[in-house]
């Protein structure tokens, strides 16, 4: 049953006088639970258990962690259509995007499970100590990676489920020994206290300590600025625009202590149409490109927001066929009338941009909340000169940028805002663009041969993230299991006794896990 009110760890509390409600824009009605808005008192508590539970959290050992991953899993899995009706309630998403994405966050959750109770990944280095070298005697240390402390989770506006309550920065930070807050997305609050109840049914019935997770519910920014401004809080990872997670990067870094911020932003994912591509699969790249930029409804962060080609008929030929298919496409519903309202206004301020064309856009009437596709275009050299067009719109909006020749391509791509991913469609003649390869690599944190861009494969393999201002650290990944990097530092111990160090780094590695000793990577003992 759905309360409205705030987990702080497992009491249900509403002490605070803002309410606020969730909206359903299929029905284009608001929802019926009244959420209360976390209160300072609230957010203080929630951050104090937090940092109590740590203490604690920190020590628990992986394959312990990895039951509480595990049943956080099944208690999600046991909410059934209960968390799916809410979903697509609080969302206008389909059914079938519910499961989909539901079945994507059980998955994060049992590869960190998995993870964490091999354990390796804590990536342990023993140098061991030798008296005798000359002309100064090597000490013993030994290194690995420990948890930074209570983490801030900003709930992303659309996935309800996969970044958000129980999504990827969650999973990875409980992986890490974190504690987690998460601050919900007051556009699915409902969606994000059912993952909690499930999160904190978990822990109880694991035994993890009281406040390792809570849940804040907020209906603006004030919950998220007095919980990145807390001392209490080590670290915040934020999935969102440019402006949200730059606000939240520049804040962290203004406190007395400052604190990390992986915040994964805006991207148009730049996709580079070369010329015998465009010759000789110039319609059925348009087909598959126009199911692309409308998948969601557009709502992806790598939706394939710009599309770069060489001025021609070919060209030309694919941007008619792209039109034409991208009109039979039924439009969709948007997350929010916030959502389809800062769509429209985004538009329409390119749309104002000099030089800037509309190729095609869908004329007929659609229902409310439904956002009709279109495709811009330009010449390579408005394009170059004027920065606003390089801007993300986040809805289902293409450009196609009309470049005079190759080079003109390599300036824009050396001067394009890094992106997460970047696309090269190609027949037979990639190997004479080493250039064009080389200057898109530099620019993104993912590259893709011959495909779309949407779909992120939840794999250790997988880089979701890259230059500023893709996301704000470029060396790490918001997906796959890797991404635990994110809510660890390296810790040394120097001369210490064996009996007193983690398990990790003791001689005789009780945990059977991988660690490189004098150089050599082994799961012997000392």
């Amino acid at each position: 049953m759905i309360t409205g009110k705030n987990y702080i760890g497992n009491l249900l509390t509403s002490i605070g006088n803002k309410t606020f409600k969730t909206f359903n824009p299929q029905t284009n009605l608001e929802n019926d639970t009244v959420f209360y808005e976390a209160s300072a008192i609230e957010i203080d508590k929630a951050v104090t258990l937090a940092t109590a539970a740590f203490k604690t959290f920190q020590k628990i050992p992986g394959a312990k962690k990895s039951e509480f991953l595990n049943e956080i899993a099944n208690q999600i899995e046991a909410l059934g259509d209960q968390l799916i009706e809410m979903y697509c309630a609080e969302s206008g998403l389909t059914k079938e995007r519910a499961i989909g994405e539901r079945g994507r966050t059980i998955y994060q959750l049992r590869s960190f499970a998995n993870l964490v109770n091999e354990g390796s990944w804590v990536e342990a280095v023993i140098e061991t100590a030798d008296s005798n070298r000359q002309p100064i005697p090597k000490v013993d240390i030994r290194k690995m990676l420990v948890p930074l402390g209570p983490v801030v989770v900003f709930g992303a506006s659309n996935f309800p489920l996969a970044y958000a309550t129980a999504g990827g920065d969650t999973a990875a930070a409980l992986a890490a020994g974190c504690s987690v807050i998460v601050k919900s997305h007051p556009m699915h609050a409902g969606t994000g206290e059912l993952v909690a109840m499930a999160i904190i049914n978990a822990a109880e019935k694991t035994g993890m300590p009281n406040g390792v997770f809570s849940n804040l519910n907020s209906s603006g920014i004030e919950v998220g600025v007095t919980l990145v401004k807390h001392p209490g809080v080590k670290a915040v990872g934020f999935t969102g625009s440019i402006s949200g997670g730059r606000a939240l990067y520049d804040m962290a870094a203004q406190r007395p202590e400052p604190i990390p911020v992986f915040a994964e932003m805006g991207s148009v994912n730049p996709v580079i149409l070369l010329p015998n591509a465009a010759k000789l699969k110039g319609a059925d790249w348009a087909k598959t490109y126009a199911a692309s930029i409308t998948l969601g409804s557009g709502q992806f962060c790598t939706n394939p927001g710009l599309i770069l080609g060489i001025k021609g008929n070919d060209l030309s030929h694919f941007m008619e066929f792209l039109c034409n298919e991208i009109v039979k496409i039924e439009p969709s519903c948007m997350l929010h009338p916030n959502i389809i309202g800062a769509f429209e206004n985004n538009k329409s301020k390119m749309l104002t941009q000099p030089g800037l064309q509309t190729a095609v856009i869908l004329e007929k009437e659609v229902p409310k909340n439904y956002g009709r596709q279109i495709i811009t275009t330009v010449d390579g050299a408005t394009f170059l000169a004027n920065t606003n067009l390089h801007h993300e719109v986040f809805g289902p909006f293409s450009m196609v940028v009309q470049c005079e020749n190759m080079a003109q391509l390599e300036a824009i791509i050396s001067n394009l805002e890094a992106q997460l991913t970047g696309t090269i469609l190609a027949e037979n003649e990639l190997e004479n663009y080493g250039n064009i390869i080389d200057v898109l690599q530099n620019r993104v944190g993912r590259i893709i041969f011959n495909g779309v861009p949407t779909g992120v494969e939840v794999c250790a393999a997988m880089v979701h993230g890259g230059p500023y201002p893709a996301s704000t650290d470029s060396r790490f990944t918001a997906v796959g299991v890797n991404s635990i990097k994110r809510w660890v530092r390296p810790f040394c111990y120097q001369s210490w006794p064996n009996e007193l160090l983690p398990n990790a780094l003791k001689n005789e590695n009780p945990l059977g896990i991988t660690r490189e000793i004098n150089g050599n990577k082994t799961i012997v003992s000392l």
